[in-house]
């Protein structure tokens, strides 16, 4: 449904490699000449004026890569000195050094050959197989590199280190990058966990394997112009076409996150919002906005006989609710079979009293609450990664969704949706930390309950209304309120053509 960017595990990367090379439409020679032939054009983009150059060349074909980017550095006026191993690679990596050895000298590629004396690192080291932590000398240029943070690295694919299924480094000291070149597509670890923060800026250069990609049901959440056709409404539109989401609000004194949540579905149109707190508290909710629509429910048997109506199409359950008040309310939502999200009290609620779910149900958890839910897959999360392809917050967030039967959205920076049957998308927030304030989470429920009762299914609403959370937080910028986000979303809906 959505043209979101394809993401690709090391394994499926290797596999598109072998598959375009197996067609004969390409060689390991060429791609290698083309992987490093971007990555010395971004560097020239980026430095435009040549400077001092130290290309660090690993064991296998990153470093291959490594000795083609030497060659156009130095053709563009770099002055260039390679660092490698007295190795012999495999023979497409092994050309490119025979390459670079009629231009210049490989050095030995020992911390001792390191000098600050320079504008510019290249990391060629390790991609995106790596399996293990690097040790001896790289691991100890690994640390020089991280003793000088302030010179430029530029990493091919990664940085060395990294584990690229999971964003993990296998390396206490995998260097921060300013800048880093990927090939043909997104990994997991250039999103995930520590990834964002020691890659840099992110730049994916095309070198013609896409046509052998396999499919994937992998994504990178992201807006894009297409959304119209998703979020847009026709002329003859009626309200209840457009949904009617129910929004449960908490006791007196506690409406405010159910408020907000309510805002931000009316924000992304659905056709009628409800909020729905006990009787006792009505009174509260007598104000703005007038768009809101307003009905108590008190207990069980209130709830069953809202839900009679077939045009409720999407329950949201937890914020500001109250635990016990959410394991009240539990049994005739699950019941229903209704769309319906599940965030904070009810999430507590869920892991207090387990109760069987369905696949309409979105669960919102961040890490301490994902951690009730599922202990045994958080434990195993928050065990140090070693090898690779290491455990990864996608890894547990599909278990967790297979686990319970619903589609489960684990918040954070990086942010991962995964429905139970293995579709799974992954959303990078890492520039927008302002988003960690009171009530952001309501919004986030908000939304997906606004796009769940617009007729999205789970996962699709809950990667959406991820996107659209964050550019949201993006537009605002610092200072930052919740109650800032539900009033951006028309801006952000514009720029997007809708």
């Amino acid at each position: 449904m959505f043209d979101w960017p394809q993401i690709q595990t090391t394994a499926q990367m290797r596999a598109t490699e072998s598959a375009a090379m197996a067609s004969g439409a390409v060689s390991g020679v060429q791609l290698m000449q083309r992987a490093g032939m971007a990555v010395a054009g971004q560097i020239r983009l980026r430095w435009p004026k040549p400077g001092r150059a130290t290309v660090l060349c690993g064991p296998g074909n990153n470093g291959g890569d490594g000795y083609v980017i030497a060659r156009h550095l130095h053709r563009a006026g770099w002055a260039v000195r390679v660092l490698g191993l007295d190795n012999t690679p495999g023979p497409d990596a092994d050309a490119m050094k025979r390459d670079w050895r009629a231009l210049g000298p490989i050095r030995p590629l020992t911390p001792q050959q390191m000098s600050a004396e320079c504008d510019l690192v290249v990391d060629a080291l390790f991609g995106t197989g790596l399996t293990r932590a690097p040790d001896g000398d790289i691991a100890r240029i690994l640390g020089w590199l991280q003793g000088h943070p302030s010179l430029p690295v530029v990493a091919v694919d990664c940085p060395s280190g990294l584990c690229m299924d999971s964003g993990r480094p296998l390396h206490a000291a995998a260097p921060r990058c300013q800048l880093t070149v990927a090939f043909d597509s997104l990994k997991p670890g250039h999103l995930l966990a520590q990834g964002p923060r020691l890659c840099g800026r992110l730049v994916i250069e095309d070198i013609g394997i896409a046509p052998w990609r396999d499919a994937s049901t992998l994504h990178r959440a992201t807006l894009h112009p297409g959304l119209n056709k998703v979020l847009g409404k026709q002329p003859d539109s009626h309200k209840y076409g457009s949904g009617h989401a129910l929004i449960v609000a908490g006791g007196r004194g506690k409406g405010g996150a159910a408020q907000l949540a309510a805002q931000a579905a009316l924000r992304i149109g659905a056709g009628l919002v409800t909020i729905c707190p006990p009787d006792a508290a009505l009174p509260e909710h007598a104000g703005a906005p007038w768009a809101l629509m307003r009905q108590s429910i008190d207990d069980a048997a209130d709830l069953s006989q809202t839900l009679a109506d077939p045009r409720i199409s999407a329950i949201c359950l937890g914020p500001g609710c109250g635990v016990d008040r959410a394991a009240q309310l539990l049994p005739p939502l699950l019941a229903s079979g209704r769309a319906c999200v599940l965030d904070a009290d009810a999430l507590t609620a869920l892991s207090e009293h387990p109760r069987a779910l369905h696949a309409n149900c979105v669960l919102t958890p961040h890490m301490g609450e994902f951690a009730r839910l599922f202990p045994d897959l958080a434990q195993a999360l928050n065990t140090p990664a070693k090898t690779g392809p290491a455990l990864s917050k996608l890894h547990i967030t599909r278990q967790a969704a297979a686990r319970c039967g619903a589609t489960v959205l684990l918040k954070g920076a990086d942010t991962v949706m995964a429905a139970p049957d293995g579709q799974a998308a992954i959303h990078s927030a890492f520039d927008t930390p302002f988003l960690a304030t009171a009530g952001a989470g309501d919004v986030l429920s908000g939304l997906i309950a606004g796009l769940l009762a617009r007729g999205q299914t789970p996962v699709a609403a809950a990667a959406l209304a991820a996107t659209l959370h964050s550019a949201a937080a993006r537009h605002i910028g610092p200072g930052l309120i919740a109650d800032d986000i539900p009033q951006a979303i028309p801006r952000i809906l514009r720029d997007l053509n809708v």
